[in-house]
C-alpha cells in the first residue's frame, strides 16, 4: 500500500512490539499504534486501530505471540475482542497450535501474516478477470491493504487492472456510521485510480441509472452455505444489484470461511456503541436523548452472491 508515495504495511513487527497505522485518525492524521502486549493488542482490535476480518486475524496471530506465556489467557482476551470476523478465531487457533510445535511464536505469527498477503495477491490475481476495461465499479465499507494487511480483497483486482492501465472509475459507500468509505477513497486516491465516495443510500441510484456495471466486496464471516457477513449495508446492496441484474461478488481469503457455521442465522452480529452513531471524531453530531440501534454487519444470503473470489480462483454458488 501506497502511503505519500512510500510502500507500508497496515500493521507490522518491529522488534518484541507491533506497530500498526491507527485508522481511528485517517485521512486527517497518519499515526502510528504501538502494541507492547497482548492487551493492547486487544485494545486495537476492539477499538479498530485495526479494521478489516484478515488484518484483525494479523493482529490476533501477532497478540498471541506477544502473550504466548499465557496462550489460555491470551486466546480466551482476543477472541472476547470482536465476535463476528471469523479471522480473529482461526488466527488464534492456529497460533494456540504453533505455540506447542514451534520454539519461535513471532516467526509463526509472521507466517500466519505472510500467508494471508500472498492470498491477498492471489484474489486481485483472479478477480481481475472480471473488471474490463471502462467498468464502474461500487464496493461497499474498505476491503483495502488497510483491512488486510497489504493488496487487499476487494480493492486487489481493481489495483491489478489500474496497473496494467485499464481504465475505471469506483464508487465507494461511505459507509456509516465508522466511515470506512472514506478509508477506501483515501487508498485509491493515494493509488491514483478515479473514484467517488457517494452516500450509502446513493447506491441504488446509480444502480438504476445503470451506472455500476459491478459490485464486489469484502466478508468478515461466510457459511457453508455461502451466506456471509459484511459491514452494515452490505445486504442492502445485494438486493438492489439483484434487482438491476448486477454481478455481485463476495472478495475473501480461506481463513474467512467458517466451516462450523451452516447458514448465515448462526453468525452472531456485533452491536457497538451509540456514540459512533451520535458522534463523528468525537464531536456530538446528535443530542444526548437520541435512542440508537447500532448493529455492526448484516447478514447477505448466498442467493443473491454471484460469486466468491478467494485466492483459489472464484467460486461460483
Amino acid at each position: 500500500m501506497k502511503i505519500n508515495g512510500r510502500e507500508y504495511r497496515s500493521l507490522w513487527q518491529d522488534r518484541d512490539n507491533i506497530l500498526f497505522i491507527d485508522q481511528r485518525k485517517l485521512p486527517f492524521s497518519f499515526e502510528i499504534f504501538t502494541a507492547r502486549t497482548v492487551k493492547d493488542v486487544a485494545f486495537a482490535i476492539k477499538e479498530m486501530v485495526v479494521r478489516g476480518a484478515p488484518a484483525i486475524g494479523a493482529a490476533a496471530a501477532y497478540g498471541m505471540a506477544l502473550g504466548e506465556k499465557n496462550p489460555k489467557q491470551s486466546a480466551k482476551l482476543l477472541r472476547l475482542t470482536r465476535p463476528t470476523a471469523y479471522d480473529l478465531f482461526y488466527a488464534v487457533d492456529y497460533m494456540i497450535q504453533a505455540i506447542d510445535q514451534t520454539k519461535n511464536v513471532f516467526d509463526a505469527a509472521s507466517t500466519y501474516v505472510e500467508t494471508i498477503i500472498s492470498h491477498c495477491k492471489n484474489i486481485g490475481e483472479h478477480g481481475e478477470s472480471l473488471i474490463k476495461d471502462n467498468m464502474t465499479i461500487l464496493t461497499h465499507c474498505n476491503a483495502g491493504a488497510l483491512a488486510t494487511v497489504d493488496y487487499g480483497t476487494a480493492l486487489a483486482p481493481l489495483r491489478n487492472v489500474h496497473k496494467k492501465k485499464k481504465k475505471i472509475f469506483v464508487f465507494t459507500d461511505e459507509t456509516r456510521p465508522r466511515l470506512q468509505g472514506l478509508l477506501t477513497a483515501w487508498e485509491l486516491s493515494q493509488e491514483g485510480i478515479p473514484h467517488a465516495l457517494i452516500p450509502d443510500n446513493a447506491a441504488g441510484y446509480y444502480m438504476r441509472k445503470k451506472e455500476v456495471d459491478i459490485v464486489i466486496v469484502g466478508a468478515d464471516r461466510i457459511a457453508v452455505n455461502g451466506d456471509f457477513a459484511n459491514k452494515i449495508g452490505t445486504y442492502e446492496k445485494a438486493v438492489c444489484a439483484k434487482e438491476n441484474n448486477i454481478p455481485f461478488y463476495v472478495a475473501a481469503p480461506q481463513s474467512t470461511f467458517d466451516p462450523q457455521i451452516k447458514t448465515g442465522s448462526q453468525i452472531i452480529i456485533e452491536e457497538r456503541t451509540k456514540q459512533e452513531v451520535t458522534e463523528i471524531q468525537g464531536k456530538a453530531i446528535m443530542p444526548e436523548w437520541v435512542m440508537v440501534k447500532n448493529p455492526a454487519f448484516d447478514i447477505t444470503p448466498s442467493k443473491y452472491v454471484t460469486g466468491y473470489i478467494t485466492e483459489k480462483g472464484i467460486l461460483k454458488k
